[in-house]
């Protein structure tokens, strides 16, 4: 239970899946709620736990896909940036995926602590996701774009307006169990160590 390989194992070799890699297979109710039991054990200065998720499986993604391709051609629109082809894909995407997670960080009431702090914890929890979900041998990736960044998209959420989309998280069957490479800097070049004394 207290091998440190396997936690070492699990985190390097995390990866993201796209959701186009993904089978179609819907993945256990019970499963996501286990992940998402992991994702609030994160940490939280003041314990503002300003995480906040919405799911959306079945024929929920059916309306995700809509909300989120309808506000984004309504905001582009007006903006002079609409693009058909990301409207498609907005409108397809979330049916590729067995569940999508809106992934939200809910302002402290009282502002306690800097907002950096607050997305920062997401942030954690976010991990705390990921790792889960690649633990169960899930397929997973987070996208922070199409409406994350709308502010119009907040009220959709339940967020308010000190509050942060901060992207979607999908969930699926692998098509494959292939190992993908990842390429990380040698840890000596991002690691300084001070040693006192003599």
């Amino acid at each position: 239970m207290n091998d440190p390989e396997i936690l070492n194992n699990i985190i390097r070799s995390r990866r993201s899946f796209y959701p186009k890699s993904y089978t179609g297979e819907m993945v256990d109710d019970s499963i996501i709620n286990e992940i998402l039991e992991n994702a609030i054990w994160a940490p939280t200065h003041k314990l503002t736990q300003p995480w906040s998720f919405t799911v959306f499986t079945g024929q929920g993604r059916q309306v995700l896909a809509e909300l989120q391709s309808q506000l984004y051609k309504k905001v582009s629109t007006e903006k002079g940036e609409f693009k058909e082809e990301k409207f498609k894909s907005l409108l397809e995407k979330p049916m590729t995926a067995s569940h999508i997670i809106a992934i939200g960080m809910k302002r402290d009431p009282k502002v306690r602590i800097p907002e950096i702090e607050e997305i920062s914890s997401v942030a954690c929890a976010v991990q705390n996701i990921y790792l889960s979900a690649s633990n169960y041998g899930l397929g997973c990736y987070w996208g922070t774009g199409g409406i994350t960044y709308f502010d119009e998209a907040k009220e959709h959420f339940g967020l308010g307006p000190e509050d942060r989309l901060m992207g979607f998280f999908y969930i699926g069957v692998k098509a494959t169990d292939r190992e993908i490479p990842s390429k990380r800097i040698p840890k000596e070049e991002k690691v300084n160590w001070i040693r006192g004394g003599s």
